[in-house]
């Protein structure tokens, strides 16, 4: 199914070097970040106290945020949790905090509040489970990575892996950099949409490799950067379609899902634009430059034995 077709193809290479540029130059900028500002970890990752509650009726979440913050907690966590009457609060490690009182002291707070709060459970996060949660994921990302190099190698050659690899680490990077920047909290749904990303971007990438396989063997006469540019040109449409779709869902996410899914859909969200601009922009320039042509995909001819007589 096709939403439009190009009849004639757009030069996308002849503009090659500015885009790898203008990504060199973000990439550099997401990891200054990374490096001067550092990621704002969530209690997961970091230790601390997670006190659910329930009420009869629905509360108003910001009076709740403001008690607490008078009350000696000004970088406690509120939100909804599984239904509106559900609130779930995270209280961060602190040296100041005495973890034995935390649950007494906030359920005082949230009694002064008013609504009748009924305590469903509380769980201590020790700073130890955060750092094995953090090596946990990192391997995991690493895995992931490994594992899309492998296949991506064995299903094409290694200019294509190379290139794809690099393309979706600029997607994780970048989406490290706007949290960063921002300090927006880096919790495990957000380290989730990484990885979802990662996966989602490489698919892109091997529908425009793919393309590119078959225009290859399809077409004579075209050069490299021909046929690059009617790979991409050529998957516009299913591009529009796949990702105009997946991101309406994660839109629905952004605007109506609360605070409990805001930070996991802002990163599927940045994941899914930069992944369409790393997948044309970044990976299909960078197998041009590392050389891929049309001989790499024609296998060679056997030669007949001559019969003896």
């Amino acid at each position: 199914m096709e939403f439009f077709r190009i009849k004639k193809d757009l030069p996308f290479m002849r503009h090659a070097l500015t885009f790898n540029i203008i990504s060199l130059i973000t990439f550099v900028l997401a990891v200054f970040f990374l490096a001067t500002r550092g990621l704002h970890l969530s209690v997961e990752f970091t230790g601390g106290t997670l006190v659910e509650v329930t009420y009869a009726e629905a509360p108003q979440l910001e009076p709740i945020r403001s008690a607490l913050a008078t009350s000696g907690y000004p970088d406690a966590q509120v939100q909804n949790f599984g239904s509106a009457r559900d609130v779930l609060i995270r209280l961060p490690n602190r040296d100041d905090l005495d973890t034995t009182k935390v649950s007494e002291r906030t359920m005082a707070t949230l009694h002064a509040v008013g609504g009748a709060p009924e305590l469903r459970r509380v769980e201590f996060v020790g700073p130890q489970v955060g750092k094995e949660l953090a090596s946990d994921g990192a391997m995991a990302l690493l895995l992931v990575i490994f594992g899309i190099v492998v296949y991506l190698a064995m299903r094409f050659e290694w200019r294509f892996a190379v290139s794809a690899i690099i393309a979706n680490l600029h997607d994780v990077v970048i989406i490290l950099g706007f949290f960063a920047f921002f300090q927006w909290e880096f919790s495990l749904p957000v380290l989730a949409a990484v990885l979802a990303v990662l996966g989602y971007s490489v698919n892109e990438s091997v529908v425009v490799f793919d393309r590119v396989r078959e225009t290859f063997k399809k077409k004579r006469g075209l050069t490299t950067p021909a046929v690059l540019d009617h790979a991409i040109t050529s998957t516009i449409s299913r591009t529009v379609i796949t990702h105009g779709s997946t991101q309406m869902m994660v839109l629905a996410m952004l605007l109506f899902g609360g605070e409990t899914l805001h930070y996991f859909a802002m990163a599927l969200t940045i994941g899914i634009l930069f992944g369409i601009y790393s997948s044309v922009l970044v990976a299909s320039p960078l197998v041009m430059w590392l050389g891929v042509s049309r001989e790499q995909f024609m296998k060679p001819k056997k030669e007949k034995e001559e019969a003896v007589v």
